[in-house]
């Protein structure tokens, strides 16, 4: 991963941090809550049918106050004889009920008793269980909504006016009023009472409004279908979701704990190429890890095994010198055994010192923050103090580059400065007298290339890659055996790529051997 990359992940962690109020919820029962949810506030809807019913109740008020009114101005013109026949004819155009009350509250007309009567209240007891749980229904929306009672409506005994307070009221204040009351079955009955001209008389008119309950009652059942449908859908789509979400991260989940276990050493971890969504990057990232996991287990075995064979052979040649010196009376040979110790002793201190940095440069690498590093400075400071140090030996170290070259990148200064001592070392020690070492910095698009040529033997190309490989060592025949763990170059590449970089041996053009090292350059977004 781009080390700009892991200073994004604190944000990234505190971002996630905020989601822990959904943790201990499965992932199934978030999905199927989000959208029933969702359906709930849809299903609200059915108590928004309270208003339609108090619009539809407010026009129906409308209507009866100018039907009254209309009637009771054709009766106040009417003579005595035609008025009853007036009365019965608008009863039966109406479909409802007429009642005309005297001067002094005595019923005179009643459209009920001079006809056929136009409307009847339906008995509840004798309708079917749908109708009866309706009602049930319109008692409990009626108190979830909190709607004022509504009195029920009772034929008086006493015919007079007394029983009625709309006509009360039209006697009294000369005004037309308006009452609703409640039939058995909990349909709404209206009521208006009009004055009759200047005569003193009122017209009371009664309608039964089943039609206002029935459609309160359509459209609740329509609404209600609709609601049950979409979450009989929401709840088979949500729960296909979560199959095709949760599925496979169980999978994941079984696999990455077998990897835990570790009791099957090769686990097959499901990549689920046919999917190019998250879940299949989830799936082949998670893959790539096990994999980068299963080779750094295998690089750490190898590592302990090439760490165990390389101490031996110091040990060995120590435990015999050792063993020796005390069978030996001669002073020369005595001398040549002690030497052999020390040297011995020498290298296993090297061996350990290099094998411990090798060991945790990839975890002090990976807590080291980048910065801008002028690579044209570093180098130029480096070469200069290895010449005043007088560590090139009789060689000539030179350093090119390019004037206008952008020369910063970003990394770590000590480490990269280590990677170019390492590798000016390796070149001095394969130089022949008085040699060359060519330093070349040179920018290439958006990368930036260092070479260190060396004018010596060359590496042959089936070992160019081995070089890199921890304790493979080709030395000059002439050095002395054991100068050298055969860990520098693996160091180097390690940290050359935990910089994004490359590191690789080519042949010199002018023969002998030429590492290159890549690295990107610095951008400020990082």
């Amino acid at each position: 991963m781009p080390h700009s990359e892991l200073r994004r992940e604190p944000r990234r962690e505190r971002w996630l941090a905020r989601l822990r109020w959904s943790l201990g919820v499965s992932l199934t029962s978030r999905i199927l809550a989000v959208n029933i949810i969702a359906l709930g506030l849809l299903a609200g809807s059915l108590f928004y049918l309270d208003s339609y019913r108090n619009r539809l109740l407010a026009e129906r008020f409308q209507l009866a106050r100018s039907e009254t009114e209309i009637a009771a101005d054709a009766l106040a013109v009417t003579n005595r004889a035609q008025r009853r026949a007036l009365i019965v004819r608008i009863g039966e155009q109406h479909t409802m009920r007429l009642r005309l009350y005297g001067r002094d509250g005595d019923l005179l007309a009643d459209s009920f008793e001079l006809g056929k009567p136009t409307f009847a209240f339906a008995d509840p007891t004798s309708q079917p269980w749908y109708l009866q749980a309706a009602r049930s229904i319109d008692r409990g929306m009626d108190f979830v909504l909190g709607a004022a009672p509504v009195p029920d409506y009772l034929e008086p005994a006493d015919k007079g006016d007394g029983a009625w307070p709309e006509v009360d009221e039209a006697h009294t204040n000369g005004v037309t009023s308006i009452r609703q009351r409640q039939a058995p079955d909990r349909t709404p009955v209206i009521s208006a009472a009009a004055p009759v001209g200047n005569l003193g008389q009122v017209l009371m008119t009664t309608r039964n409004a089943v039609d206002i309950t029935d459609n309160i009652r359509d459209a609740r059942q329509t609404l209600a279908i609709i609601v049950s449908a979409a979450t009989i859908i929401s709840i088979l789509l949500s729960l296909f979701l979560a199959r095709t979400i949760v599925q496979p991260l169980r999978m994941l989940v079984r696999a990455a704990v077998r990897v835990r276990l570790g009791r099957e050493r090769e686990v097959v971890v499901p990549r689920l190429p046919e999917r190019r969504d998250e879940i299949g990057l989830l799936a082949r990232a998670i893959s790539d890890m096990t994999s980068a996991l299963r080779s750094r287990i295998d690089a750490v075995e190898s590592f302990a095994a090439d760490v165990a064979h390389e101490l031996k052979n110091p040990l060995a040649s120590l435990r015999s010198a050792l063993e020796s010196l005390d069978r030996v009376e001669q002073p020369e040979l005595r001398r040549q055994l002690s030497a052999i110790a020390a040297h011995d002793v020498l290298r296993i201190d090297r061996l350990v010192t290099e094998i411990a940095d090798a060991s945790r440069i990839d975890a002090e690498l990976s807590r080291t923050v980048f910065e801008p590093v002028d690579m044209l400075a570093l180098v130029e400071a480096l070469v200069e103090a290895r010449r005043q140090r007088g560590v090139n030996g009789d060689c000539t170290v030179t350093f090119e580059h390019d004037d206008d070259a952008a020369s910063l990148v970003s990394g770590d200064a000590p480490r990269l400065e280590r990677v170019f001592e390492n590798l000016l070392d390796n070149a001095v020690s394969f130089s022949p007298p008085g040699g060359t070492i060519a330093v070349n910095l040179a920018r290439s698009e958006e990368r930036m290339s260092i070479r260190i040529s060396d004018e010596g033997p060359g590496i042959p190309f089936d070992s160019r890659e081995q070089i890199f490989e921890r304790f493979h060592s080709l030395r000059p025949a002439d050095e002395d055996f054991g100068q050298h763990s055969g860990l520098g170059l693996a160091i180097a590449r390690t940290i050359i790529e935990a910089h994004d970089g490359t590191l690789r041996a080519h042949d010199a053009p002018g023969g002998g051997a030429s590492f290159e090292i890549v690295l990107p350059l610095w951008s400020d977004d990082e």
